[in-house]
């Protein structure tokens, strides 16, 4: 056995014994982008799927100041506390300018990151469009064989990043600002009609009643959607979780969701559809990159942008050359 399979096999035996410097580490190779650490990530991942899947994945979203992290914390200890294990796996937005990101969910979410049943990793988006990391569903797999049965994964805000989480979730809680039923023409009808659940945050104090007129004003709106094809009927609820009220009743809708899902078998339909997607997502990501392994082709592609720029190409010819000429490429490798 060379030293490549052995240092798999090590990986293997430590993230199923539940080893989080190990299953931190696995991550980081799933994060690099050093052609050996993702050869490595790869071989690691082929072992480890027979152990994937017996998770709950819950996908939460909502706009800045919406207290995500507040509300991901609550809803950890409410977790942890029903004997469950818990992974987090939030996205830091990054600075296109900087490269930089702020990585600041560890301290917001201080006590849950100290409680032994819970495993936060906070990931800079990087380039990613929207705020989901590159390699999140990598991350989900490598988590649940580390024996994690409850994932969450919080997006950056409301944008595009919520039609990808939806791509990876079993269940998608959007979270509200009390009030923001004043601007519902404003919410996108898109996110809203992906969501299982809406739940109106800081219902506490003075806010109980604004929270209640925005619960309504959604529950209403809910209305006016076509219904979901599972036949589930999204709710709409109000919650505190500074006061840790209502975040109770939101881990138990989520697991009624479940029960209906899996009932109709629905649930395991959902898982499946999410992998082909995964496949067709990486094979296109794989494809996209694939013409930086040829020289001639990158310098075709420098010599066409030009043209392009000074308006002696349209862009679609441009783009159909530069495909041409990679397609001679692969042949001649052949």
């Amino acid at each position: 056995m060379n030293s490549s399979r052995l240092q798999v096999e090590e990986y293997k035996k430590g993230i199923l014994s539940g080893n989080r410097v190990m299953l931190a580490r696995a991550i980081t190779l799933v994060e690099s982008t050093l052609p050996d650490d993702q050869n490595l990530a790869g071989e690691i991942l082929d072992v480890i799927i027979p152990y994937t899947g017996n998770s709950l994945r819950i996908g939460i979203t909502g706009s800045p100041g919406v207290g995500k992290s507040t509300f991901i914390e609550s809803f950890g200890k409410t977790i942890t506390e029903s004997g469950k294990k818990i992974a987090v796996l939030t996205v830091d937005p990054s600075s296109q300018i900087t490269r930089g990101s702020i990585l600041g969910d560890k301290t917001r979410m201080e006590e849950l990151g100290k409680n032994p049943m819970a495993f936060i990793r906070t990931t800079p988006s990087g380039q990613t469009l929207g705020g989901i990391a590159g390699h999140t569903r990598e991350t989900i797999l490598l988590c649940e064989a580390a024996g994690f049965e409850i994932i969450v994964i919080e997006t950056v805000g409301v944008g595009q990043s919520e039609f990808s989480v939806k791509s990876m979730v079993d269940f998608f809680l959007l979270l509200m600002l009390a009030g923001s039923g004043d601007d519902l023409q404003g919410i996108k009808k898109g996110i809203i009609e992906m969501a299982d659940a809406m739940a109106v945050t800081k219902a506490d104090g003075e806010n109980i009643k604004r929270a209640n007129a925005t619960m309504a004003d959604f529950q209403q709106a809910l209305h006016l959607l076509q219904p979901q094809s599972s036949g589930w009927t999204p709710k709409v609820v109000t919650c505190s979780a500074i006061h840790s009220k209502g975040i109770v009743d939101i881990w138990n809708m989520i697991q009624q969701f479940k029960k209906e899902m899996e009932s109709s078998h629905l649930f395991e339909i959902n898982r499946q559809n999410q992998q082909s997607f995964w496949f067709d997502e990486h094979f296109q990501t794989l494809l996209a990159m694939d013409h930086l392994k040829f020289p001639s082709v990158q310098s075709k592609r420098d010599a066409l942008k030009t043209l392009v720029q000074t308006k002696k190409i349209s862009a679609r010819k441009a783009a159909q050359d530069l495909l041409d000429k990679y397609h001679q490429a692969v042949s001649s490798k052949r």
